[in-house]
């Protein structure tokens, strides 16, 4: 406890810190997300990708998230407390957006990852967060979710700054595809001129 002027004795910080360990507080760490995985509205998987060996198993992935989607989706609050673990989640039409945390993790740093998902797959599916556009742009999506989060480490939580790159690697991926058509046309082209002389 802080003196009277705000200093704490020479036991001080090294005597919380020694309580919270007994007390089974966490170090902490920047591995924050266990998960990111977005279902239909039958509870089926569209996409996850998991970043821990919590489910080491395809089987005990699907799994957990059957459990999760039975739990969450009547309810509407945003956020659960499920086997160990914090998870916030967001619905959209026929689609939900799950982040999954340790259980002591901060709720309000998983939300920020979710609704940076929810708002640059909104503008990456044009406003239309839904199953169908989802798969026909998944590509896109998980582009939207590598640049939010890289092996359980938050790297962007600010939508804008998502778009802007997911824009930029498309646009590369764009030019390297366009490259290639045209060099096969001119290759095309080169054939037919040397076929006719």
């Amino acid at each position: 406890m802080p003196g009277a002027l705000g200093f704490e004795g020479p036991r001080g910080a090294r005597g919380r810190r020694a309580r919270g360990r007994r007390a089974g507080l966490q170090e902490p760490s920047l591995y924050t997300i266990k998960a990111v995985f977005i279902l239909d509205n039958d509870g089926h998987r569209l996409l996850a990708k998991y970043y821990d060996d919590t489910f080491p198993s395809m089987k005990e992935q699907m799994a957990f998230e059957k459990n999760v989607f039975n739990k969450t989706s009547r309810t509407d609050s945003e956020i659960a407390f499920f086997g160990g673990m914090t998870i916030v989640y967001k619905s959209s039409i026929d689609l939900f957006l799950y982040v999954v945390g340790s259980s002591y993790e901060n709720e309000l740093m998983l939300m920020s990852v979710l609704t940076c998902l929810f708002e640059s797959l909104n503008h990456v599916l044009r406003k239309n967060v839904e199953k169908r556009w989802l798969l026909e742009n998944m590509d896109g999506a998980f582009l939207v979710v590598d640049e939010i989060v890289d092996g359980g480490v938050i790297l962007e939580s600010d939508p804008q700054q998502v778009i802007q790159k997911v824009n930029f690697r498309a646009d590369d991926s764009g030019l390297t595809e366009h490259s290639v058509a045209q060099v096969l046309q001119s290759a095309k082209e080169q054939i037919k001129w040397s076929l006719l002389k």
